[in-house]
């Protein structure tokens, strides 16, 4: 039975209520500004959080010492890592403007590859599963499904903060945007499919003990089993679908072939068959772009018994 959790205290919400106003009033100032210049003061935010976050920079650092070995070394994994936290401090700034600033130069600079494969899904008129992961700015891939004129809901986990979490629902809302959460992801999703919409689903974190583990960069990773019993059992197409950054600050966002389903009628093995196909698919994103992935998070946390 899942475990109830006990009502905050009034400090505890007086604290989450203060977080989420500050949120909002420093995102809504700096979404403000320049898309260059708040790009180039992420990535200075980006530099001086690698060393006033020691926790996370030795996450990082692992988890490419994991990955790389001796290809890499240690110098260059170190400067891999910064520049992962350069993106990641460009992609806050580049949220600020999508969720409480004027979007539509954001917009303006999105090119598109591989569009024809959401015609061909959508034919199947079974709505289409997205899959991608923490990587690029998940959030803009998420917000240009408007530009593509389709509904889409994506899969997430509440915030511990409801404060912030519902400002950062009310921000998504602005694209049309729904948001499911994990705890109701099943009836969820297959209400969306019902209206024809697309799903999107993040694939790239530790799923514990509840995960099936499957190769990713190299390592057996617990990977949530969700996205394929969903697609066994709707049947829905699923696209990888992928955004990375440009050098020149723009964003490519691009859609590969639909995976085809592994169908044999044992669904354990059709889940780790299925699963692995879909982490495989955004291990050849990371592969092109490792700078643009969310290496801070412990992804191989849980290891096989």
């Amino acid at each position: 039975m899942r475990r109830r959790r006990r009502p905050a205290s009034p400090w505890r919400r007086a604290g989450q209520w203060t977080v989420a106003a500050l949120v909002g009033l420093v995102g809504g100032l700096l979404g403000r500004l320049p898309v260059r210049a708040g790009q180039g003061f992420g990535a200075g935010l980006g530099r001086v959080a690698y060393w006033l976050l020691p926790g996370r920079r030795r996450v990082a650092l692992d988890n490419l010492a994991l990955v790389y070995g001796d290809t890499l070394s240690p110098g260059a994994r170190a400067t891999l890592a910064r520049r992962c936290f350069e993106h990641l401090g460009t992609t806050v700034m580049e949220c600020c403007r999508l969720f409480f600033g004027p979007r539509e130069h954001l917009f303006g600079r999105v090119q598109g590859r591989g569009m024809e494969h959401i015609g061909r899904a959508m034919a199947q008129g079974r709505g289409i599963f997205f899959l991608t992961g923490h990587f690029g700015n998940w959030e803009l891939l998420a917000a240009t499904h408007g530009l593509a004129g389709f509904g889409l809901s994506v899969v997430v986990r509440p915030l511990d903060n409801p404060y912030l979490d519902a400002l950062i629902a009310r921000a998504r809302e602005r694209s049309g945007l729904r948001a499911i959460s994990k705890r109701d992801a099943v009836q969820g999703v297959r209400a969306a499919l019902g209206r024809g919409e697309c799903i999107g689903i993040l694939l790239d974190q530790d799923a514990g003990r509840e995960g099936v583990f499957v190769p990713f960069l190299g390592h057996a990773a617990s990977t949530s089993r969700a996205l394929a019993v969903l697609a066994l059992k709707t049947r829905a197409p699923v696209v990888p679908a992928f955004i990375h950054r440009l050098p020149d600050g723009g964003h490519e966002l691009v859609l590969d072939p639909e995976i085809p389903l592994a169908i044999t009628g044992d669904l354990d093995h059709d889940i780790e068959v299925n699963t692995a196909r879909f982490t495989e698919a955004i291990e050849r994103h990371v592969r092109v772009h490792p700078e643009q992935w969310f290496w801070v998070h412990r992804r191989w946390k849980s290891r096989p018994t």
